[in-house]
């Protein structure tokens, strides 16, 4: 009778622990398996043995919990009359074959699932002969296994959830930085460009002057857009570093000094990604966005685009106005009431 007994405790644990394993192990992607292997993880090396082969290690586990459960049934059986037998079945398989272990695998999966690939790899080989037929059939009508592959707002969502987590070594800044790369891609140059009406520029035929060069310090500009004839044809970019040295007296102009090959002509709906790809390819730092029209509509920098992927502005010590887009609407704003103030008046 104790010998009866002690055979169902076993019965019971072995339940629970292909209960838990079944959970735990298959709760664990298989490519998350090998990136946790690619990053010197010992215990996700030690159950890729295992796990590699899913459909064998599915057949392994199920077969020996049903085994192990059907011989408990029937121990109980013997110890006490049927009615019984089942109900004690029942509640030991419920409780310690099914919710506790299983409860237990699906939070310590990878600990508990590694301090057991031994014992795994003993019940594969004990019943091979059977569950390899099984699993071999499931490979070729099921296929490998599937990555889990996830969407832009997904990751962005996981990313979240993990800077708020305590376990988490992913602190605000890297997830800001993160959440900015992600998106930046989706944004067109329309969406950060500096519009045309604040974009300081220069006619080609200006004399170069004491005047001008205050001028051009002022603004704190490294390179100013340089058109000819009209705002809507630009011929170049002046690099304000030229202007060093120059001697006045040669009465230069500002065509004779800029640089006709250092700016990139794009549409306004070009997408950010594809734009920072081109700037860096060129080794540019502007491109001068026009619309479909072929009307002048901004410019956009290289730190336009850095600024959006850092999701943070980048404020110098020369510049006067932290956001020209908001800068550009206030003024048309202001410029709207003023001319119907005038109308009004007349």
């Amino acid at each position: 009778m104790i010998l009866s007994y002690l055979i169902v405790a076993l019965l019971v644990l072995l339940s629970g622990l292909f209960s838990g394993l079944t959970l735990g192990l298959f709760s664990i992607d298989l490519f998350d398996i090998k990136r946790k292997m690619k990053l010197g993880d010992h215990k996700a090396k030690r159950i890729y043995q295992i796990r590699k082969k899913g459909n064998l290690l599915l057949c392994t586990l199920l077969l020996g919990n049903v085994a192990v459960n059907s011989t408990m049934a029937i121990f109980l059986g013997d110890i006490t009359s049927g009615f019984l037998a089942g109900i004690l079945a029942t509640g030991l398989i419920v409780i310690f074959g099914e919710i506790i272990p299983q409860a237990t695998f699906s939070r310590y999966a990878l600990e508990l699932g590694s301090r057991t690939t031994w014992l795994v790899q003993i019940f594969i080989f004990l019943l091979f002969p059977i569950t390899f037929p099984l699993s071999w059939i499931l490979d070729k009508v099921l296929g490998e296994e599937l990555p889990t592959i996830w969407n832009k707002k997904e990751i962005r969502e996981l990313i979240k959830e993990h800077e708020d987590s305590p376990q988490s070594n992913l602190d605000r800044d890297e997830e800001r930085i993160i959440l900015g790369a992600l998106s930046f891609s989706e944004k067109k140059a329309l969406d950060i460009l500096t519009p045309s009406t604040v974009v300081y520029s220069l006619e080609s035929n200006q004399f170069i002057t004491d005047k001008l060069l205050c001028e051009i310090k002022s603004k704190g500009f490294t390179r100013i857009p340089v058109y000819e004839k009209n705002s809507d044809s630009f011929i170049g970019i002046l690099l304000v570093k030229k202007l060093l040295g120059l001697k006045l007296e040669e009465k230069l102009t500002i065509s004779q000094v800029i640089t006709r090959d250092k700016h990139l002509v794009v549409e306004d709906n070009i997408l950010l990604d594809q734009l920072f790809d081109q700037l860096l390819k060129k080794k540019i730092h502007m491109a001068l966005v026009y619309n479909p029209y072929g009307t002048f509509t901004g410019i956009v920098t290289l730190e336009d685009i850095i600024e959006e992927i850092l999701a943070v502005e980048i404020i110098d010590e020369a510049d006067q106005i932290d956001n020209l887009q908001k800068y550009a609407r206030i003024q048309f704003r202001k410029k709207i009431q003023s001319m119907n103030t005038e109308q009004d008046q007349q």
